[in-house]
Parts: C-alpha cells; structure tokens; sequence
C-alpha cells in the first residue's frame, strides 16, 4: 500500500484521468517518475522514534501526550487568575475611552462602558503563593504545578471562530486541528484505541454550542481526525458483533475489506482508501479495548471520590477527567474535554459558582492522579477557553475579550509554580510577556519535540501549519 504524499495525490487527482487512459505511454511513464520522486521525499518513516510523518524529534521530548481541558463559552479570567484591585474600585464607574477606543467588542457597541470589578476573594495558594481566586480550592490546592498564563489574546471574538483558532490556527474551515497534527507527525501510541479522542459535557448555564469542526482533520487525511465518545453511558454505540456473528467470522470479513481495499490502493493514490483500511481494523480491536476500558471495577472509591463523581459514565465533566486519565494510561495521544459552560453575559456570579462546582475538584484530581502515577512529568495539560471576558459589565454578566485572557499549562515540560505575563491594571490588555494563539501552539509542539515550522502539508501550492506563518516558542513557560 502507497504511503500518503499529498503532492502524489494532487497529481493523481489532477492527471489520473488522463494518464490511466493513455496506453501505458509517455504521460504513464513521466507520471511514475514523478510519482516516485515525489515519495520518496514525502513519505513516512519505516522506523524511527514514532509511527508519524516526523522522523526523528527536533527538541527533546518534554511531553507525550496532550489533555486539553476546554472551557467553552470564555471564562472570565478577572474572575479566577488575574486579580485587579483597580478594577474593583472603579466598579460601576464609567470605563476609561483611552482603554477600549478602537478595540474590538462583540455585543457592547454603542453602549456606555462601566468598570465591573471581580465577583469573589483571591488567595495565595501552595508555597509558589500563586494567587488565584477561592472559588477554585481544589485547583489551589496544585497551584504549585500549574503555570499560569496571564497574557494570552486570542483574535476572534465570535465563539464558533474563536474555537476554530485556539484549535487550527485559522478561522479557515479546512485546517486541521491541534490533534490531527500531532497524530500525522507523531503517530499514536496505540493500536487499540483511535489516538485523538474528544469527549463533550455540559453545565448548568452559559452553554454554547460546539461543532465538530473542532476536532476534524481538515487537508490532512481522515484517519487523523478526532474521534467524538458519548459522555453518557456507553462511550461507543454498538461495540458487540450483530447477534450470530462470532469474532472469527468478523475476523474473516475485515480481513477479506482489506484485501480488496489494499487492491484499490495499489492503483490509485488515496488517502481516504488507507483510512478505510485503518478504520474497518480499528473498529475490529476496538470491540476488545473498548470494554476493556469502560470497566471502571480497578478504580478505587477512593479514586473515583477524589474527581467528584456521583456516578460513572454520567455524562459530568469528573467522570470525563477520570476517563481521560485511562485513556492517557493506554497511549492515547490527544485527549480533549470540552465542558460547555463559560458564556456569561449574565447572571455571572451564580454561573461561576455551577462552573467552578463541575470541574475545580476534577481538574485538580487529574493532575494529582496524574502525578501520583509518575504521568504527569510526561503529559501536557492545558485549562482554559477560545477567550476571555470583558472588565467592563453587561448587565449582570460580561461580554467576549480576546485582547488578554488567562489560561494554565501543567506538567509536560513546563515551569511549574509559576505565572507568565500580566495584563494592565483593568485586565483589559495583555502588556507583559505577551503570548497570542500561535505562540501558544508553537510552545506546545516543542514540548513534544516538534519545530512547529517544520510540521506541515503542501495544499493548493502553500506549506500548510498548524501555526501559519507566525508563531514562536515561550521559552519562559518551559522548564
């Protein structure tokens, strides 16, 4: 079977028509040559320290695995990361027009702008002292592996573009995600369990609607796109053979797809026939990981106490922490949980504390769990929303804010204990240590021994990145 080379399939594509009709002439011979020339520059490894596009790391490998913990809807991080005592005097007062004149707002136009200081205390948490709101104890309680970023703007300030940016890099549809390009240049880590998988729950309020585009694969090839479990109840719908099919048989149908789709792929260069071939194999082994890994009986009650959850596979945010816990265990290499809650125009003060009650004990037990298993050094956490909210109020509630916005890293080669940049004295700007969407992406390749300009996919004649053509490493966020 070819290996993927998009330069290959473009040209198939483009001149497959004609040169498959040509008689076998001079078109079929200058279409080997170039077909020949071009995979060998483009195709994968047969060996080497992955099964991915990528040969061999270009940095040393900080971090295996990601879990991204995605807040939808925007946390408001004058709320949780980014205490400002200004702010908080100025509460109710007309906001300063040197601050917002000429800024972006989203549902704040022509309106009159007045200060809204935080709704709840800040601590000083672990022997960091990191400060950071009470109403996150339990996430506290870790500050000293956490590395908060305090700087971070984004550029779109609509949800659904705003999430396809801290995922793609692009408000383009068509890219890939984050996922998809660590799985088509580092490969997975296993062969029972798809290696980019996304579980979704939902809270009380502030619930925006997410779409599918967030975890697709874009140009690259289908097999490298996410992979969406239910939350609530069974992870994978219909996981059993037919009744009267036994595991043989079903060995025997795979086996025969196989053989005929591995026919096709010998003629033509297709990326979507190997994903068939892949999927059809992944579905088969799947029907023994899958149970394997929804029997939560080695849990402990202890374990299961420590995330907060009142019953496993009950669609809540903790029992998708734990899963993404065991999915980490057994070499999944993207795991990402989304937990629509966060967008709080109103009533902002009662939607943090819902928000703060489904995922503060979670989180905190998943990077403890993490550490207490020796996995943490080697997994790279990152908690936060596609963007901020605004200082200035909306009612009871706050606006979209993409000019600076917090969000946290653990483990995974980052500096633990530690916070990066700062915004203004209003958390309106990010003035310190500034860090937008491509360096954040750029920073998180590195830890997994990726040069972020050296990971891409030719596409309609441009080198295609997850990071464009901007991006660069935070080396201050780096241990």
């Amino acid at each position: 079977m070819k290996p993927y080379d998009p330069i290959s399939h473009a040209l198939s594509i483009n001149r497959r028509s004609f040169l498959t009709k040509s008689a076998y002439g001079l078109g079929g011979a200058a279409f080997a040559m170039l077909a020949a020339k071009a995979s060998a520059a483009g195709a994968p490894p047969a060996s080497g320290f992955s099964k991915g596009f990528l040969r061999s790391p270009h940095f040393p490998v900080k971090a295996k695995r990601v879990i991204f913990l995605c807040m939808a809807g925007g946390p408001p991080h004058l709320e949780l990361f980014d205490n400002k005592p200004v702010l908080k005097k100025l509460d109710g007062q007309p906001f300063p027009e040197s601050f917002t004149k000429g800024q972006q707002i989203a549902q704040l136009q022509n309106t009159v702008l007045k200060a809204r200081g935080g709704s709840f205390e800040f601590k000083k948490w672990g022997k960091s002292g990191m400060e950071m709101t009470d109403i996150f104890p339990h996430i506290g309680s870790v500050a000293d592996e956490m590395c908060v970023i305090r700087s971070l703007k984004t550029e779109q300030i609509n949800h659904d573009t705003a999430h396809a940016f801290i995922n793609t890099g692009s408000i383009i549809k068509g890219r890939p995600c984050m996922g998809s390009w660590l799985l088509y240049g580092l490969g997975a880590e296993t062969e029972n369990l798809p290696g980019y998988i996304v579980l979704t729950s939902t809270g009380r309020t502030g619930q925006q609607p997410i779409s599918a585009r967030q975890w697709s694969s874009g140009v690259l090839p289908s097999k490298y796109q996410g992979i969406q479990f239910q939350s609530k109840g069974e992870a994978v719908h219909y996981i059993g053979n037919p009744e009267g099919v036994c595991q043989s048989t079903q060995r025997q149908v795979i086996d025969e797809i196989r053989r005929l789709n591995g026919q096709l792929a010998e003629e033509t260069v297709d990326p979507e026939i190997a994903t068939r071939i892949a999927q059809y194999e992944m579905a088969f082994k799947m029907q023994s990981s899958v149970p394997e890994l929804l029997d939560f009986k080695s849990e402990s009650a202890k374990t299961i106490e420590s995330y907060g959850i009142k019953e496993i596979g009950d669609g809540s945010f903790a029992s998708n922490c734990l899963m993404a816990r065991r999915l980490a265990e057994r070499g999944v290499r993207m795991i990402q949980l989304y937990h629509r809650a966060w967008d709080l125009h109103g009533n902002l003060e009662n939607g943090m504390k819902m928000g703060a009650e489904d995922v503060d004990k979670a989180t905190a037990a998943l990077i403890r769990d993490l550490k207490e298993r020796g996995m943490l050094e080697d997994t790279l956490i990152l908690w936060g929303g596609e963007f901020g909210r605004t200082p200035m109020g909306q009612g009871s509630g706050r606006d979209h804010h993409i000019a600076g916005y917090s969000v946290f890293m653990a483990g995974g080669g980052v500096k633990a204990g530690t916070t990066y940049g700062a915004t203004d004295e209003l958390g309106y700007h990010a003035v310190e240590n500034v860090v937008d969407v491509h360096d954040l992406h750029a920073t998180m390749l590195q830890l997994m021994g990726i040069d972020h300009r050296q990971l891409s996919v030719k596409y309609q004649g441009l080198d295609v990145r997850l990071t464009g053509i901007a991006g660069k490493p935070v080396n201050g966020i780096m241990a």
